[in-house]
């Protein structure tokens, strides 16, 4: 239901903007998230976007990242700037019902919905 995509291999200092479109699921209805797995390591929340709250950002990334919504087309995009070799990893889209909060949003397992990942590649 969720499809990503935008990926795509960059050098140091690039930008990438991903997107996130969703059939079946009204994205402001709940909560949408950027999360990203690189080799051998577990997947994290990169950024989550719900109405009525602040956006959080994984703290390597602030200042970088920008998550943003469109609800007329149904999509959330995540813009990434200033990349960097360690940014290297499959990023997912995942969407939730619900309106989590802040000791929630980061954990994947409160995902419902989540689209198939899309490669981003950093290279210095």
């Amino acid at each position: 239901q969720l499809q990503a995509s935008g990926g795509g291999s960059v050098e140091t200092g690039g930008s990438l903007r991903l997107s996130c479109t969703a059939s079946g699921f009204t994205f402001n209805s709940g909560s949408t998230a950027w999360f990203r797995q690189a080799p051998g390591k577990e997947r994290e929340a990169v950024s989550v976007i719900r109405s009525f709250s602040v956006p959080y950002y994984l703290e390597s990334v602030k200042g970088r990242f920008t998550i943003s919504r469109d609800n007329a087309k149904n999509m959330v995009y995540l813009q990434m700037n200033s990349l960097k070799p360690e940014d290297t990893a499959v990023y997912f889209c995942a969407a939730s019902r619900r309106g989590l909060i802040s000791s929630s949003r980061h954990v994947s397992t409160n995902y419902e919905y989540w689209g198939q990942g899309t490669l981003v590649t950093v290279s210095s």
